[in-house]
């Protein structure tokens, strides 16, 4: 066992705190990785108290030691790697119930047919997402030892394990344990150089070294803890680091562009009913003109007024009344909004119909994107020829198919835009075609958190979105149904927003792109440079041990 049980199997008469979580067993030690792993969500977006994730990567390597039955058993033992991955799946059960509570929500939309999922959301869905950090957890028992090493085992492992959460089944890379850094001011910047993928690994670093303060020092050794002076140094180069880029950097603007951002705060289920059509309409074009005390003028020389995710229960093009009247509140200007694009007459079989934006001057529609990664259960149904037989369907009203891209909008009078809806601006690394002839100088998100309420989710997701800008360098103009509604700059910065549940618009100006960042240019590098290093420090401290 870890040096902490050591301690207590030759007779500490009152065992620490800690030894005390190396040495539990049975449903203890499930509850106490269950509270570990519930405490982090505390780290994340809104709460963002970051002390919090000390807390759960700590007792992390706690219970990794407990797993251990002795020092000198064998690595490979089927029983130790066992007792770290059931560790992991509790841990990870409390981080995700705690942390994505709040998809129960979208199941209360449409209670009378979703409220029977409502355990599956807020129980069944984490239970899933915990095979990850057991499989993480024992995969750093296989490189663990009982040295500061084990912290680096844990960042290999369970960092490796985030990854795959990111990519296996379409991916679902919320809230990963980098997302702390993402909260914490100037720490963030540094994704700009690693990406999310990255942050997970130097995060597990600096919020698990804490675990080994307590460690025996072997006979003769030196007083000095290498691993936490390695993890102090780190956060501190990260912190100088990001303190440098926003000191240096100023937000810039583009010349010649007025924006007008439209949050309507529309009632979830009312947002998809045909008949609401009509007063839709009315609704999001009173907002659109309205006077403001930055523009006294209303929509009189704004260059692009832009709406949220799936502003209509119809397809706009398929309403030339709807175009008109937009057309006439617009006077030149330029509207992008997601709407539903309809391609095809049906005939025999039906049209295809895709979540897209739609960039409209007069009564043209000049451009738009379709959407290319759905949201499973909610845009599409996974397993959809065994599910929905047995009664089983997806959130979202309609059939919606996938779009093949390109991901790159042009819209007259902006720079090239990579356009997101929704969800699909929690990808990092994806949010850019790779080997597209032209690199994009903006992002636009629009989405539609109000299936969620006024829960954390919605903030969660607004910290994911500012994380994608500061990973490629560029802007984001982010319209969101019931908000977070924001105009965020190259680094990050929130330079205007709206709150969760109140509608309004957002004057302002387009900020200019930063230079292009090291993820953007070598991204595909970080995240295995820094597994690998991981790995070999826990190895090299295993070897020495």
């Amino acid at each position: 066992m870890a040096q902490l049980a050591e301690i207590a199997d030759a007779g500490a008469t009152a065992p620490s705190l800690p030894q005390r979580i190396v040495l539990a067993r049975g449903w203890t030690r499930r509850a106490i990785a269950f509270c570990a792993g519930a405490a982090g969500a505390l780290a994340l977006a809104p709460f963002d108290f970051i002390p919090a994730m000390f807390a759960t990567l700590t007792v992390a390597v706690w219970l990794i030691d407990g797993a251990a039955e002795s020092e000198n058993s064998n690595r490979f033992a089927l029983a130790p790697i066992l007792s770290a991955a059931g560790a992991g799946w509790w841990l990870g059960f409390g981080y995700f119930v705690a942390g994505l509570w709040w998809m129960g929500a979208a199941m209360l939309v449409e209670a009378d047919q979703f409220a029977w999922a409502l355990p599956l959301a807020v129980f069944g869905l984490p239970a899933v997402l915990a095979l990850f950090p057991a499989a993480g957890f024992a995969a750093a028992r296989l490189l663990w030892s009982t040295g500061g090493a084990r912290v680096f085992a844990l960042a290999a492992g369970l960092g490796a394990a985030e990854w795959l959460r990111g990519h296996l089944f379409t991916g679902f890379p919320w809230n990963d344990f980098g997302m702390t850094l993402a909260g914490a001011g100037p720490l963030a910047q540094t994704a700009s150089l690693v990406g999310l993928y990255g942050l997970d690994i130097l995060a597990i670093v600096i919020f698990a070294a804490p675990a080994t303060l307590i460690d025996r020092r072997p006979r003769g050794a030196g007083r000095i803890n290498w691993t936490m002076l390695g993890a102090t140094v780190l956060a501190v180069l990260m912190l100088a680091y990001g303190a440098f880029r926003l000191g240096a950097n100023e937000t810039e603007y583009v010349e010649g562009v007025t924006l007008r951002l439209m949050q309507p705060n529309l009632p979830q289920d009312a947002k998809f009913r045909p008949e609401n059509g009509e007063w839709i309409l009315r609704r999001y074009l009173a907002l659109s003109e309205g006077a403001t005390e930055a523009r006294p003028s209303g929509l009189a020389g704004v260059t692009h007024l832009i709406w949220p995710e799936s502003a209509f229960p119809y397809v706009l093009s398929n309403h030339p009344e709807a175009v008109t009247a937009i057309a006439r509140a617009l006077k030149g200007g330029m509207l992008l909004t997601g709407a539903a694009r309809a391609e095809g007459e049906g005939g025999g079989r039906r049209g295809r119909i895709f979540n897209s934006i739609e960039a409209l001057q007069g009564e043209t529609i000049l451009a738009f994107y379709d959407k290319v990664h759905l949201v499973p259960f909610g845009e599409y149904l996974p397993l959809e020829e065994l599910l929905r037989p047995l009664g089983i369907n997806h959130l979202v009203p309609g059939i919606w198919d996938r779009g093949a891209g390109p991901r790159l909008l042009a819209a007259p009078g902006l720079p090239p835009i990579a356009p997101l809806i929704c969800y699909e601006a929690i990808f990092s690394g994806e949010t850019i075609q790779p080997g597209a002839a032209e690199r994009p100088r903006l992002f636009l998100n629009v989405t539609n958190d109000g299936w969620f309420g006024h829960t954390t989710g919605p903030y969660q997701h607004l910290a994911q979105a500012r994380l994608r800008a500061i990973e490629e360098g560029l802007p984001m103009i982010r319209v969101a149904n019931t908000g977070v509604s924001a105009i965020i700059d190259a680094y990050g910065r929130m330079l205007q927003s709206l709150p969760l549940g109140q509608e309004g618009v957002i004057d302002g100006r387009l900020p200019k792109e930063a230079a292009s960042t090291a993820f953007a240019l070598h991204g595909a590098l970080a995240f295995p440079l820094l597994l690998a290093a991981a790995t070999a420090l826990a190895l090299l401290g295993a070897a020495r041990r």
